[in-house]
């Protein structure tokens, strides 16, 4: 079973769509195509369930992601006793959202490219509250995300940076800015029943906001739920409600002048981010090496 093979297929379980893998792999789609079918006849069942429009991966499929990821590091792992005279070589995988790549994540991979050329990161990026379900499926090594309030026994957790856990409102004048002028610009005075939040669809933030309003009796009117923090800035910009953000979102989405923060003498607890990996993948040397790094950057 070649290791191109395996890594194909990784990525195929990875994007759920054959020409997103193709284009990733600069491969054809028929390649990729070619290549799930030979492992499938190889194994002597499918990986994939396939109709016109989604694909899935089979209990199968599931079983044997967890064969390739540990195959792949096995084989890094002797490339680079045999043939790199001791560097670390290979593919980590790493997922962060968007602001994280840039305002976590820069000064650790500027110090890790440096210290390890040979160690390729395949960077995949998306909404920061999937990170931790990507890294328990198997799907990536790293993930950047929130602490979360229970963390799984699977997990190791590597804190980095906290970040203030903010109440924001637009600054422009609209329905929404009246609304909070009325209650006395302070997030205990205002009528949480009538104005319109934006929140968190699901994440670490989501569960830190619920005990929040929980804890004070608050049933609040909530306007939308949406994915990633950088959306609810953006809307809390365009005047469509209040929203919770951290702070380190804020500064770096170029609307900082667009939303200001509500005080209050009770507010959410900060953020405590940081790197997430399974124990078991932290046996895997460019793992480790990428987490070392990490732990000395900050």
């Amino acid at each position: 079973m070649e290791m191109r093979s395996l890594k194909t297929f990784l990525c195929v379980a990875d994007t759920l769509s054959f020409s997103r893998s193709g284009a990733q792999l600069h491969m054809s789609v028929s390649a990729v195509s070619r290549t799930i079918a030979r492992l499938e006849q190889e194994l002597g069942q499918p990986l994939l369930e396939r109709d016109n429009r989604n694909v899935r991966l089979t209990s199968a499929g599931r079983e044997f992601r967890e064969y390739a990821h540990a195959a792949l590091a096995d084989w890094q792992q002797v490339c680079r006793r045999l043939g790199q005279q001791g560097e670390l070589a290979g593919e980590v995988s790493l997922y962060c959202s968007v602001t994280a790549s840039y305002s976590v994540l820069s000064p650790v991979l500027e110090t890790f490219r440096a210290t390890h050329p040979g160690v390729e990161i395949m960077l995949h990026t998306g909404d920061q509250a999937d990170g931790i379900g990507r890294v328990l499926a198997g799907q990536d090594d790293v993930a950047v995300s929130g602490r979360p309030g229970q963390l799984s026994p699977r997990l190791d957790f590597l804190p980095l940076l906290a970040s203030p856990l903010l109440f924001l409102a637009p600054v422009s004048q609209c329905a929404v800015s009246d609304q909070v002028r009325a209650g006395g610009a302070r997030a205990e005075h205002l009528d949480w029943s009538r104005l319109p939040l934006i929140v968190p669809e699901r994440g670490v933030t989501k569960e830190i906001l619920d005990a929040w309003f929980i804890e004070r009796g608050i049933r609040p009117k909530i306007y939308a739920q949406v994915a990633g923090h950088e959306a609810i800035v953006a809307m809390v910009g365009l005047g469509l409600g209040v929203g919770i953000a951290p702070q380190i979102v804020v500064e770096t989405s170029g609307l900082a002048g667009k939303v200001s923060a509500l005080a209050f003498e009770e507010g959410l607890p900060a953020l405590e981010i940081g790197l997430c990996s399974l124990r078991q993948r932290l046996a895997n040397p460019l793992v480790k090496s990428l987490w070392e790094v990490a732990e000395q950057t900050y």
